[in-house]
């Protein structure tokens, strides 16, 4: 099965949707991955593809996520203690407590 590439991405308070090469958009809960879920408005709006749109990079959050892997309906592997050591991280690096803020959207980007 050939997997299409993202082409856009988008950022709710709610959802996380990806828009498909092949002309369909993939939306999915917010809370699958719990690093965005708990980003500010400006750590979700900073990502971009990678591997040609095989999937999408947020460097604030060192958060990876692959098209193949939202297309399979695979949540956030990232164990409780590794994602407590990064909310606290994120506290003491002065970039939010670490409690989950609204977001409009983040816009696409190419």
């Amino acid at each position: 099965m050939e997997v299409p590439d993202a082409l856009g991405v988008e950022v709710t308070d709610e959802a996380l949707t990806v828009e498909l090469s092949d002309g369909r958009a993939i939306s999915v809960p917010l809370a699958w991955y719990p690093r965005l879920l708990h980003a500010t408005h400006e750590e979700r709006g900073n990502w971009r593809l990678i591997g040609r749109g095989e999937g999408i990079h947020w460097e604030d959050l060192d958060e990876d996520i692959s098209v193949e892997g939202l297309l399979a309906g695979r949540h956030s592997g990232e164990s409780q203690a590794s994602f407590k050591r990064w909310i606290e991280g994120k506290a003491r690096a002065g970039r939010g407590d670490g409690r989950w803020r609204p977001v409009a959207t983040a816009g696409l980007s190419s």
